[in-house]
């Protein structure tokens, strides 16, 4: 089940100036949610990341997610009040093609992001291509919400 779909605002840090403070777009499914087998699924939270398409092209100041994940990550456990041991963060990359007639392309990337939580932040991020069955999930998430 879909409990958010919107744009994220992360602060950064820095004080006033706020240094990597940014924003994505997030969608979060708890598939607790829609479990009716009554399995219990051990991380039934999957938050899906993007960089909005507009914010790479505009201003200098934009950060994308994979530079600041741990920002990202610590946001969405304190706002959604989520268990970070329940969570999967995945960033996604949508298919993107370029060139003169659009013939070049970079395939869809889905990357499960690995985290380690000190007290209540997330730290050192790891990245590793997402895997089947959970990447078939996952897809079917993404393109039933486009």
């Amino acid at each position: 089940m879909k409990i958010f779909d919107d744009i994220l605002n992360w602060d950064g840090y820095g004080g006033k100036f706020n240094l990597a403070a940014g924003r994505c777009r997030l969608r979060l499914f708890d598939l607790s949610r829609d479990n009716t087998e009554g399995v219990p699924l051990l991380k039934p939270i999957i938050a899906v990341v993007s960089d909005l398409p507009g914010d790479r092209l505009s201003a200098m100041k934009k950060v994308s997610v994979r530079a600041c994940i741990g920002h990202v990550a610590t946001t969405i456990v304190h706002r959604f009040k989520i268990d970070h041991n329940r969570m999967v963060l995945v960033e996604y990359y949508p298919r993107e093609t370029y060139g003169k007639q659009s013939e070049k392309v970079i395939p869809e990337k889905f990357d499960a992001v690995d985290l380690k939580w000190h007290g209540d932040k997330a730290l050192f991020p790891g990245w590793r291509p997402l895997k089947p069955p959970l990447l078939d999930i996952v897809r079917a998430l993404v393109t039933g919400n486009p």
